[in-house]
């Protein structure tokens, strides 16, 4: 279902909780309401409202893939960037690094698979933001 969007920075501040299997529809929600915005490349549950550490982002062929409990666990080539945000009206300053390896759980049949990958460029930078997201953390 698409949802509207969190723009409340007091809601956005807090950290969201560790996500289980039966957060599948967040990870739903979010692939919907991600897919119906133009120009959009990546949402966190607390963007639509719910409390739990599940994230969506598009590929550079715009296909969604979801994360549940995505964690950076190495970071490679900082540098700054400034970042728009769909929950936020100004644009931020941040430091961004272009290859991350990230953990992260995958929901396959019904059962969270843990899961470690590589990102550069550009998806690397999206999925750092929404896992400052899913930290309270504002850009």
């Amino acid at each position: 279902m698409i949802k509207e969007l969190v723009k409340d920075e007091a809601i956005l501040s807090q950290p969201c909780a560790a996500a289980t299997a039966e957060d599948a529809s967040v990870a739903q929600d979010l692939i919907d309401t991600l897919t119906s915005l133009e120009g959009a490349a990546c949402l966190a549950a607390n963007q639509i409202g719910a409390t739990t550490c599940v994230v969506a982002y598009l590929d550079d062929n715009d296909q969604p893939h979801v994360m549940y409990n995505p964690k950076l666990l190495q970071a490679l080539g900082a540098f700054k960037t400034v970042e728009g945000c769909l929950s936020l009206e100004a644009d931020s300053k941040v430091t961004r690094y272009d290859r991350v390896k990230i953990a992260y759980e995958e929901l396959v049949e019904g059962a969270l698979v843990p899961r470690k990958k590589d990102f550069n460029g550009w998806t690397a930078q999206i999925i750092q933001h929404t896992i400052d997201h899913c930290k309270g953390k504002l850009v």
